[in-house]
């Protein structure tokens, strides 16, 4: 087959990759609007219909979401996580557990091994943003911190790719911790205060086995509790140290 000429990019081509580069530098963070039409269109310098098809375009690959009334989000920072994304639309709550237990069960014991101070820091940081939000009773706060916590776990593993792949699960990890702490289990379960302290111990202390055996009977908390299992109560096996009710 001979080779043809490439066909130049069009106006809204460039503005498209003008937005995806925003959004993969973290200039447009994953969970934020993006500016209205008339500010895109004042900044680009470019009509109307183009940034429309170029907002569609992206809509479309799923990196956009428009939500009717309120603006148009980030929802991926990249086309593999919009494809993430658009599968776990098409799972379970438990299945996306499921699978955050695989990741962290793996992160956590990385993390072990090559933790910063400033990574310990990070940690006892979302930990008393946890304990702050509960205290207070701002859920969606406690919620946030808690996203928080398994996040810098993750970040402390140092891995680019399983953080990326983590960071794609944001808004199932997010329905899910909704979910258990808004389950009718006991306030310890909800909480889970003992088991984010004995992961954030192991870790610190550098022992991977006790932070997976803290994560994973933390976990199990949290599947139980989704699955409506009525014996929802901190797992008797967990090995840590840290004090239980």
């Amino acid at each position: 087959m001979p080779l043809r000429s490439t066909p130049r990019a069009t106006l809204v081509d460039q503005v498209i990759a003008q937005l995806e580069t925003l959004i993969a530098d973290g200039e447009w963070p994953v969970g934020t609007r993006i500016p209205a039409e008339p500010v895109l269109i004042e900044q680009l310098g470019v009509g109307r219909n183009t940034v429309r098809e170029a907002v569609r375009a992206l809509v479309h690959t799923g990196l956009l979401e428009p939500l009717r009334g309120d603006g148009t989000y980030v929802r991926a920072s990249s086309d593999f996580g919009a494809a993430v994304q658009r599968r776990l639309r098409r799972s379970g709550e438990l299945e996306a557990y499921e699978v955050r237990s695989a990741l962290e069960r793996d992160a956590v014991r990385h993390a072990a091994l090559r933790r910063t101070p400033e990574d310990v820091a990070a940690l006892r940081e979302a930990m008393a943003e946890r304990t702050r939000g509960w205290e207070s009773g701002d859920m969606d706060a406690f919620v946030d911190a808690d996203l928080a916590f398994h996040r810098a776990v993750v970040a402390a593993a140092h891995n680019s790719v399983l953080t990326d792949l983590y960071e794609h699960f944001g808004s199932a990890l997010r329905a899910g911790v909704h979910s258990v702490v808004s389950a009718p289990v006991p306030d310890s379960v909800r909480h889970q205060l003992d088991a984010h302290q004995a992961i954030a111990d192991a870790i610190e202390a550098r022992d991977p086995d006790a932070a997976e055996a803290a994560v994973s009977a933390h976990l199990a908390q949290g599947v139980a509790a989704l699955t409506g299992r009525p014996d929802s109560r901190p797992d008797s096996r967990h090995t840590s140290g840290a004090p239980r009710d």
